[in-house]
């Protein structure tokens, strides 16, 4: 096997049969090759599947709600490449010159779907039966405090469901300012709580991250731990 490959697959636990389906799993769009869009589809449903098991398992009195929303937090983009730069993925992923120059091997979205398809990759390589606890492992620290459900909410649904429970205005997000190149902006985002004439402004690389920043501010303000 290759010897970058190797160190990766040290990271990751698990040694590929098939060297080519790891390699097409690393390989953005705008590289050279087979690309990993259709193993990241596959790797989407899989790890979907792998954690709603696991959540219907450790979570016996949890409800259909409270299960969806615990997997979307699970499975979603940050979460995906926040595994991703644990295993180091981003040395190894193979980018077109674009992608290199705008900084794609950091990419939260580029780091999600590379982990997915790596993911779909083991699964191919080796089955279910192989990829479904070697997921559960990456996942382990993430899934050992599922019964407290509140602590996983993000602040965003932390803040709604307070306001929604003493019968106050939702709050209202609204983007004061876009700065920087294209591939490198700044969202700069205001939330509004206008029934308790309150207002908080936080930053963030994208709309939603400056949104839950925001919000996190807002529960601060309201004297809620995130």
């Amino acid at each position: 096997m290759n010897k970058d490959y190797k160190s990766l697959c040290d990271k990751l636990g698990y040694c590929f049969q098939q060297e080519a389906l790891l390699k097409a799993a690393l390989t953005h769009r705008s590289g050279k090759g087979l690309n990993n869009e259709r193993l990241e589809y596959l790797g989407d449903s899989i790890v979907n599947f792998i954690i709603a098991e696991e959540i219907y398992r450790r979570c016996p009195g949890a409800d259909e709600g409270e299960m969806s929303r615990l997997r979307a937090l699970l499975v979603k983009g940050d979460t995906l490449a926040e595994l991703a730069r644990e295993f180091s993925v981003g040395e190894h992923l193979l980018l077109g010159t674009g992608e290199l120059k705008t900084g794609g091997r950091g990419r939260d979205s580029i780091l999600a779907d590379a982990m997915e398809a790596i993911i779909a990759a083991i699964y191919l390589d080796a089955g279910m039966t192989v990829v479904q606890p070697l997921v559960v492992s990456w996942y382990e620290t993430r899934l050992t405090d599922l019964n407290s459900i509140t602590s996983l909410k993000d602040p965003k649904t932390q803040l709604q469901e307070y306001l929604q429970s003493r019968r106050l205005d939702l709050p209202l997000y609204e983007v004061s300012a876009i700065e920087g190149e294209a591939h490198a902006q700044t969202f700069i985002v205001e939330c509004h709580v206008t029934s308790l004439k309150l207002i908080t402004r936080a930053d963030g690389p994208s709309r939603r991250k400056a949104e839950q920043k925001a919000a996190e501010r807002m529960l601060q303000q309201l004297g809620i731990e995130p």
